[in-house]
């Protein structure tokens, strides 16, 4: 235990791994914030680990043993988010034939995160404020609110600022969301951090794979490091 955590202080947190002093700071924020219940905006592009922040921050947090719960906003149809989030009660529309738990309700005492946001509707942003600030919800379909005890954390690979001032996000939602903030940086602006990753992913895809591969060569080092990674962390371990 005192080797890993001394390891997590020189190279990363819960599964995040890096060296740059933009990643040691974002390991910093982790530490920071995972003890209180404040809610987390977690900004950066695609493909660079906003949902392993989130998950060290619920590990590191006092909700570790309760759930963790994920929905993203971008792989649901407008129609399905709200019943996603807040579940339906039986008969609430054609093809409801029973009560359903929403991500909320499921994420009680625990931990809920809230992946692009951004792509959340404005009628949808409306009730999830709502239910922000009161912790409070209503299903689908039902006349009656129930209490939850949630910490939400959030994420957004484009900048909710410029939504806001787009009008396409609500700035009342923004600020509710944006208590603390932690910025992601993309892959190009640490390449000293490839070779851990690549090194780490290297040991974790040899035994998924039966397969013993010792080490990686400078030469393919040197290669990797030239190259952009438009695709980020998620692009290199692919």
């Amino acid at each position: 235990q005192a080797l890993r955590a001394r390891l997590d202080e020189k190279y990363g947190i819960e599964g995040l791994l890096g060296n740059a002093p933009a990643m040691r700071d974002v390991f910093t924020r982790i530490r920071q914030v995972a003890a209180v219940r404040s809610t987390v905006l977690i900004s950066g592009e695609s493909g660079t680990g906003k949902e392993l922040v989130a998950r060290a921050i619920h590990q590191l947090s006092p909700r570790k043993t309760k759930p963790f719960v994920a929905v993203n906003c971008a792989a649901l149809p407008e129609q399905l988010v709200e019943d996603e989030l807040f579940g339906h009660v039986k008969g609430a529309y054609t093809g409801a034939e029973s009560n359903r738990d929403g991500r909320f309700k499921q994420a009680h005492r625990g931990t809920l995160f809230i992946d692009e946001i951004g792509e959340m509707a404005p009628r949808i942003q409306a009730k999830l404020l709502r239910v922000l600030e009161t912790m409070e919800f209503s299903p689908v379909g039902s006349g009656s609110s129930e209490k939850v005890d949630v910490r939400v954390l959030a994420a957004s690979n484009r900048s909710l600022r410029e939504e806001v001032e787009a009008g396409r996000f609500r700035e009342d939602l923004y600020y509710r969301i944006n208590v603390v903030r932690i910025d992601l940086p993309a892959l190009r602006a640490r390449p000293g951090d490839i070779a851990i990753l690549t090194r780490a992913f290297v040991d974790e895809l040899s035994r998924v794979n039966d397969r013993n591969i010792r080490s990686v060569t400078p030469d393919a080092l040197r290669v990797l490091e030239r190259y952009a990674w438009p695709g980020n962390v998620r692009e290199l371990r692919n």
